[in-house]
This record gives C-alpha cells, structure tokens and sequence, in this order.
C-alpha cells in the first residue's frame, strides 16, 4: 500500500503549530465567547503577564516562599474564572463577574498583607477567617471548572474529615480540628494550599510548561515526529512504530497525554488507518505511546517534578532512575506492534515516501539542543528553574537559524500564552492536592491509612501492591497525574515503605498507575481522545489499549521486586543481569500477548510463552535459566511443528 510523502509533511500544520498571531488568537475567542475585542485582550495579557512573571523569577530571583506561592496561585485562578464558565458550555454571566470580583478582592489583601498574614500564623485573626475561607473555596471552585466535580469532591471530603473525624470508623477516626486551625493551617503557612505540590507549580512545572510550549511552538514536534518516521517507517509496523516513537517524545515535552493524543494523533491515527492497520489497533496505539510520554524522561510528567521534592533528591536524578522502566514500557508496547504487523503481514512505508533521516538530523536536530542543554545544566548542578529559563532561552535563540523555524515577536508572545493556558489545569490540581497534603499532615492520616492497609493486607506485599495498585488506578480516574499521585504519595507509598519496599520504587510505583489510570475504563480520557479521532468504539479503544500497555501495568511490580531497574541497589553486574531478564521477558511478553513470536502460536505455545517472560523476571538465576530453557525449547518446537516458520526461514535462507 502507498502513501504520499506529503501525509507525512503534512504533520507541520499539526504538530509543529505554527504560531498564530494575537490578532488571530482574537478573532478565535470572540467566535467563541463572542464577547468584547477588549475582554479578550485582557485575557491575552493575563496570560503572558502570569508567564512572564515565572520566568523573570526563574532566572532573577522568586519572591520570598509565601508571595511566590499566593500570587502564583491568584493570578491562575483569575485566568480559571475568566477562561472557563460557572456553567460549561455557557456564556460569561452574573456569577461569573461576582467570582472574579471575589477573586479581586481577596488577591489585594493578600498580597498587600503578605507580610503581615504570615506573622499572624498560630494566631490568626478574623480578616485571615474570612479570607482563608474565600480562598479555600476559591481553589476548589477553580479545580471544579478545570479539573471536573471529582476532583473539586475528593477536596471537599478531606476538608470533612479535618472536622468530622470522630465519626470515622476504628483506626481511621481522630478528635477533629477546630475551623481557625484549619484555616490557619490552610492559609496562613506552607503546610496547606501552598505547600509542596504548589511550591513545585510555581517554581519548576509552570516553567517547564511555558519551555514546551516554546519548543512546540519553534518545530520541535516537527522534528520528533520527523525522526520518528525516518528512523521506523519502513520497517515491518513502520507507522505505528513511528506513532509509539513520535508520541513518546512529544509527549515528555507535553506532560500530558490527552493532550499529546490529541496534538500527535490527528495526524498518527489516519495514517495509519491509511495503511491498513484498524480503527480500534490506531486508536489503541496512539493512546498508549500519549499516556507514556508522562514517565519518560528527560522531562516526563509534572508529578516527577513533585515526586523528586517528596522524595528529597534532585530532579535530574530521579530521571536517571525512571530510564530504564520507561525503556521497558515503550520497548514492550513497541514489540506488540511489531508482532501485530508481522502477524498481519503489514509492511512498512517506502522508504523514498518518508522523511530523509539524514536530512532531517542535518537541517532539525538543533531543536533537540535546548532538552540536551537542561539536562546537562541539571547534571553540572543548576537548579531546575534555572535550567529552565536558559531553555527556554536558547529555544528562541537556536529558532533563529533556519527561516521555516524562525520565532518572531508575536510567536513569543503566543508561545508565552499558550504557555500559562496550559498550565492552569495543573495548578488548580496542585492546589487543592495542596488541601489534602495539609489534612493529611493535620490529622496524621498518612500514619493511620498506612498502618491500616497494611493490616487490611495481612501483612503481605504482593497483597499490598495489588490493593495499592487499585487505588492508584481508581484514584487517577477522571483526574490529572498530578493528584491522583499527591493523594497516593502521602496514603499509598508510605505503606509499601513500611513493608520494606525502597522509596524510590513505592513513589514510582504510584506514579504509574496514576499515568496508567488514563488507559483504564470508564474514564480512560486519553484512550476516549484516541477513539474519537479514529472514530472506534472508547471502551473498546480503552480495552485494546490496556492490552497493547499491559507491559506497563507489571512494570511497577518488576521494579518492586527487582530495584536495580531503578538503579537501586545491586552492583554494575547485578545491574545489567537484571535489565537483560527484564528486556527478554518483555521480548515473549509482547510476542505472548500477540499471540506471535516467529510465526503464530497455539493456546499451549502461547501459555509458555507467557509463563517463560513471568520467569525471567522472577528474582534469582533459577527463573532466569528456567525461562530460557523454556522458550528455547518453544522456539525448536515452532520450527519444527510450524510450515509458517519453516517457509519464512527457507525465504531467508534463498
């Protein structure tokens, strides 16, 4: 089957985006809210206002911890309030104006008493009551228009449970707080609303945010999506290899895989159906390359970046640490469609129809350059935030180079509002994450839940990882990354650490099934984005892409088990000995899940197959002996029993 090298290109109006004017960004908004020139216009400005500010602060110097804090947090939530409707789908209205008025009104006392509602912490006075309050409800109005009513409820009971903690059953019951405390707790420090998730919001991820939207913005997509096609695209699976590679790398730009999905897949999906492959199978594939992008580095999801504060160690570190995992799962999904194709008989792209690789390295690879420049400022020892603001620099200054890529003026200024539109669904999940940090941490409900569960569990760990794992799953439905992983971070992990599991590995273990969550009905969102542009069944999109991402779903159980795939532990040899089993499993995993490995497999082939990947990942030199001598064993059978084997080998053979 051809394909016309010009569906390839035509990704540069799609991914790479090219920037619009602020005239044009206008005339879009009116359309849609079909409001005043000048209402708009401010809207514009707020944004670029809000992106500005961060990174002069990044590359200047924050306001001290509190105002840096606060005024982050008012400014997104007066953009939330003017972007998005009381009531969806509806015009700006009366209770509109009256919140952002409300909004107004609080940010001018705050900011203009910043000094003064710090001292006050511990004793607070009626003014903070009111306004503590306002703000509180504030925040969670603004997760409810950005985030959806679960997330915005999920807020509210754990301001329940501050107060109505008696009456929780057994362990999980506590005396309850009275309001102020809550409020001053809240409001008043840095143990509430503005604690870890928010300080991480409005240091590192905003700027990370407004650095891919630069990147995007200069062709960086362009190039990923270039490599990819050039590097897979005629081999065997060749587009969706190429679509798994692409999404990957937009994706960690993006952090966000609904996003990603929908940016990377309007053009992915079609081609691929264009090639043969079906709606459900494009979909399907699109959706778990999208979600991926969230735990491979070098700068993954926004939860890695609150992950690293939790944890204690530096960003780039804990990046190193996810490597090899995210090798995994891209490797695994990458072999299920490798397979897929071979079953199928699916060739690839001609190769004179796609993207010169070395032409594309030749004349794009200077895109890359700002991504190499963070992580080696982060390993030379600068901070996130700085290297992000000579990122975001060097982005502007290496657009320059070639005319198709060059930023103007007015593609900064797009660039910078796109950038805090992006941002705000992520800083209202961070701030009311912030509200169950601070019940948490106010009611000692992280101690009561672990030892709980724990006992729910009876003590084992697999027992554990399985309800844990389930949560964690739950948790994420129909809400960000970012909180389902905060909520797990201060319930989930520090039970899997009472039992003995390393940090790293319990942290990282919540984290991808909150990442996973968007694959998994009901609310598979980014599995939901994929099927409608392919026009396939969602659930049926959903389940198919559970089934090509299944890899991702034991990997967290394989680095429990197995640490030195986090470089935990274990010397070099222990190392390697571990990532080798590790990638053969996967290899028969995939092959196992397609049902292929040199030719289609019976039920009883398919069975070991399956048993000899479960074995190479057991700890111990017993499993991973025993596991090869099976699929060695598997191996000579299919040559021997299977005329599909027979005929190919004799075809490569001639």
């Amino acid at each position: 089957m051809s394909i016309d090298v010009t569906d390839v290109k035509k990704l540069d109006t799609t991914i790479k985006e090219k920037p619009a004017h602020i005239e044009t960004l206008w005339h879009e908004r009116k359309e849609k809210w079909n409001g005043p020139r000048l209402f708009i216009l401010v809207i514009s400005l707020l944004a670029i206002g809000l992106s500005i500010f961060h990174v002069y602060t990044a590359g200047f110097g924050t306001l001290p911890s509190w105002q840096q804090r606060s005024v982050h947090v008012l400014w997104a939530l007066l953009l939330i309030f003017l972007l998005f409707p009381f009531k969806k789908g509806k015009k700006f209205g009366f209770m509109d104006v009256l919140i952002v008025l409300l909004t107004l009104v609080t940010a001018y006392y705050m900011i203009t008493g910043a000094e003064m509602i710090q001292s006050r912490q511990g004793n607070i006075n009626n003014g903070d009551v009111v306004f503590g309050t306002i703000f509180i409800a504030l925040v969670l109005e603004a997760t409810r228009r950005t985030n959806g009513i679960l997330m915005s409820l999920i807020g509210v009971f754990f301001l329940a449970y501050i107060f109505l903690g008696r009456y929780f059953p057994g362990a999980l019951a506590h005396p309850g707080v009275r309001y102020e405390k809550m409020v001053d707790h809240m409001f008043n420090g840095t143990l509430g609303v503005f604690s870890a998730p928010i300080y991480v919001s409005s240091t590192v991820l905003i700027l990370f945010v407004i650095f891919g939207s630069f990147l995007m913005k200069s062709g960086g997509g362009q190039f990923f999506t270039d490599f990819a096609f050039g590097l897979f695209g005629n081999k065997t699976g060749g587009p969706a290899l190429s679509a798994v590679g692409s999404s990957a790398l937009v994706a960690t730009i993006t952090g966000n895989g609904a996003a990603n999905a929908a940016i990377t897949g309007s053009f992915t999906i079609p081609l691929m159906k264009k090639l043969g492959y079906s709606k459900r199978f494009s979909a399907a594939v699109e959706a778990v390359a999208s979600q991926g992008g969230q735990i491979m580095p070098p700068i993954m999801g926004a939860s890695v970046f609150i992950m690293a504060e939790t944890i204690g160690i530096p960003y780039i570190q804990l990046a190193l640490f996810a490597i090899i995992p995210a090798f995994i799962y891209f490797f695994i999904a990458g072999m299920v469609v490798y397979y897929h194709a071979k079953r199928l008989e699916m060739a690839g792209i001609p190769k004179e129809q796609l993207p010169n690789l070395k032409m594309v390295l030749l004349k794009q690879s200077y895109l890359f350059l700002p991504i190499l420049l963070i992580i080696g400022l982060m390993i030379y020892g600068y901070s996130p935030m700085k290297s992000g603001f000579y990122a975001i620099i060097a982005t502007v200054v290496l657009s320059w180079i070639r005319k198709a890529t060059r930023m103007s003026m007015l593609d900064i200024l797009a660039a910078l509002e796109h950038g805090a539109r992006n941002a705000l669904v992520v800083i209202a999940a961070c701030a009311t994450a912030g509200i169950i940090v601070g019940a948490v941490s106010l009611t000692g409900l992280g101690i009561t839940f672990s030892r709980f569960v724990i006992d729910v569990a009876g003590g084992s760990l697999i027992l554990l990882l399985v309800l844990v794992a389930g949560a964690s799953i739950i948790m994420g439905m129909g809400m960000p990354t970012v909180s389902a992983y905060v909520i797990l971070a201060v319930l989930g992990a520090p039970a899997l650490i009472d039992l003995g599991v390393n940090v790293v590995a319990a942290h990282m273990f919540v984290f991808y099934f909150g990442v996973l969550s968007g694959l998994t009905p009901p609310v598979a969102i980014t599995a939901y984005t994929t099927a409608g542009i392919a026009g396939s069944n969602p659930t049926k999109t959903a389940l198919y892409a559970m089934k090509i991402g299944l890899g991702g779903f034991f990997i967290p159980f394989l680095f429990v088990y197995n640490p030195e795939l986090l470089l935990q532990g274990g010397d070099t040899t222990q190392i390697v000995i571990a990532v080798s089993s590790a990638l053969l499993s996967c290899l028969f995993f995939a092959g196992a899940l397609e049902n292929y490995l040199l030719g289609p497999l019976g039920v009883l082939k398919r069975l070991m197959l399956f048993a000899s990947a479960i074995l190479l990942v057991m700890p111990g030199l017993v499993g991973d002996l025993t596991g090869l001598a099976l699929v060695i064993f598997l191996i000579l059978w299919q040559k021997k029993s299977s005329p599909y084997v027979s005929q190919n080998s004799n075809q490569m053979s001639g």
